[in-house]
Parts: C-alpha cells; structure tokens; sequence
C-alpha cells in the first residue's frame, strides 16, 4: 500500500528532518520494510499495510516531540523508538523550548505570576524596569499558543516613538522604516522560532509586526496580541488599541513608566489605563520591580541607581 502523510505544520522541517535529512533516514533505518520519499510536510510511504502502520506511529512520536522541544537529534529518535524517554529540561516554570531546543523559563516572581495570569485573563498588563522580561515572557506565552494552536495569529505592536533623539525621515519602504522600532520583537521572536519557520509566518500573515497607527479598524480574533512600549501611547491611542480584541483573543500591554518619550504635556496612555482597570475582573496588572531583572548584572544597579536619584 501507499500512503501520504502529513505533518503538523508547527513543525519546523530543517530540524524534523536534520542535516542532510539525517533524522529521516534514521528513521526509515529503523523500518527496512517500508519505502519513504519526504518533501515538506508530506511523507509518502510504501509497503504493507502494518509495516506502513508502525511507520507511521514512530513518525508522529518523533513529530512531536520535535514540536514540543524544537530539537530532534539520531540519538533522540533512537530512544524514542526503544522506548526510553530522551533527556529533557525540568517542565518547572518551562514557558516552551526555543530555537536548538533552547529552554524558556518564567525566571523571576513576576514572570511567573504573568505566566499563570494568562492562563486566568485575556487582558493583562506587564509594568516594570527595563530588563525584567515582561516583553519576552509575554511573546514567549504568545509563541507557545501559536506552537499549541490555541490561536492563529500573534500581532506585534509598538508606538513608533524615538527616544530622545530626532531620527529625522527614514530612508527605505514601509517596513523598512518601522524595522528600527521593531527590532526587540524580531529579536524575542529569533530566539524562540527557527529562521525558516519564523520567515514562512511572517510571509503567510501568521505572525504580523506593525506600528501602532496600523491597528485602526481592525478586529484581532483567535489571536494573541502585544503592546509593547505602551507608556509611549496617549490615552486615545491606548483606547483604540485595546478596542481591537476579538473573540478567542488575548492581549498584553507592556511598559515601562520610567521611560516616557512622550512630550511633558502628555499624559501616558499606560498610567491612564492603569488607574481606570485596576478593579475589573480579566484583566490583571503585573508590576514588575527591580528584582525581576534578568540582563546583566549591572542593569539592576542602574536601574536601582536612577531610582533612587528620583
């Protein structure tokens, strides 16, 4: 008999079927029987019906422990199909396995506690310093809803707001001209999604970054949604955003208040936000401090040093 099968596709390829497709012919070593051509995300099989049928169940145990880990080594494939289970990273506070099987922890108090109050609320704020991963944990919780299919798209949004300095006009097209404000989202997003993988969804609309005046009139279902840089919005910006949640959608704003780039007769968009929200049941407000910085040492002096000069 033959038969096509098709992977999930929240399976990266490139590492399902290793270096010169090494994973797959391990496989296949393990089931002389059956006769394997692979492209893509489908694998056609040919021998007989049972031979076929174990294939076929050792192929889906490899997938998805390959999703779950984003790793698939020959050594891998060879405990699994014994039987043994391979090494994998405690699950305590584990978020999802990034790029190369890398580990992603909620790592601090508050990023634990934003991590169970997704789970809780579909609007959440993450205040806090500079470095206490409030934006990475929040696009960590959004890459593992995408990986698990709880939603179909992440949005990415920042207010383009320069930081003190006067960039003058960009040269380039659009998104050129909104990469440089984007840039510590796609970093988050390389560490958690394989290139191939990460190009394909941007490509495909599944993963979507825009600046913060592209969200008017659009309605964000079945999708997790972030803001980040949110002390850099004014109250009717804020307003508009968060007015774009839809159905089956989940939203994080994050910010921090200490790092307003708005003009001084403008109040932030956050700060409002913040005191008229603080009692409504689905949306939770997490504070980060300076004992959630998780960057260079340092950081957490300077941080604490300008603190204390205020």
């Amino acid at each position: 008999m033959e038969q096509i099968i098709t992977l999930n596709d929240s399976l990266d390829t490139p590492t399902f079927y290793g270096v010169n497709n090494n994973n797959i012919l391990c496989l296949k070593n393990q089931h002389p029987d059956v006769r394997v051509v692979a492209r893509g995300y489908q694998i056609k099989v040919t021998g007989a019906e049972t031979a076929v049928a174990n294939f076929e169940k050792s192929l889906h145990l490899c997938e998805q422990f390959c999703i779950r880990n984003n790793r698939l080594s020959e050594q891998d494939i060879l405990l699994l199909l014994r039987g043994d289970k391979p090494q994998e990273q405690a699950a305590d506070n584990l978020i999802l396995h990034g790029v190369n099987g890398k580990s992603i922890y909620a790592r601090s108090f508050n990023q634990q506690a934003l991590v169970r109050a997704y789970e809780e609320n579909d609007l959440l704020f993450a205040v806090g310093p500079a470095g206490s991963g409030k934006t990475y944990t929040a696009i960590a919780l959004a890459v593992r809803a995408l990986k698990y299919k709880e939603v179909r798209r992440i949005i990415l949004s920042r207010p383009a707001v320069e930081a003190g300095e006067k960039l003058g006009f960009l040269p380039g097209d659009m998104k050129e001209k909104i990469d440089p404000y984007l840039q510590p989202l796609y970093d988050a997003l390389q560490d958690m999604i394989p290139a191939a993988k990460l190009a394909e969804y941007m490509e495909k609309g599944v993963i979507q970054i825009a600046p913060l005046a592209f969200m008017r009139g659009r309605t964000l279902s079945d999708a997790v949604v972030i803001l980040d840089e949110a002390q850099n919005t004014t109250a009717l910006q804020l307003k508009m955003f968060l007015t774009r949640l839809g159905l089956g959608g989940k939203m994080i704003v994050t910010g921090d208040m200490t790092q307003i780039d708005l003009p001084p007769s403008q109040k932030s968009g956050l700060r409002d936000a913040m005191e008229r929200f603080k009692d409504i049941r689905g949306i939770r407000i997490i504070e980060f401090n300076e004992k959630d910085i998780v960057r260079h040492p340092l950081v957490k002096k300077i941080v604490a040093a300008y603190n204390k000069q205020e």
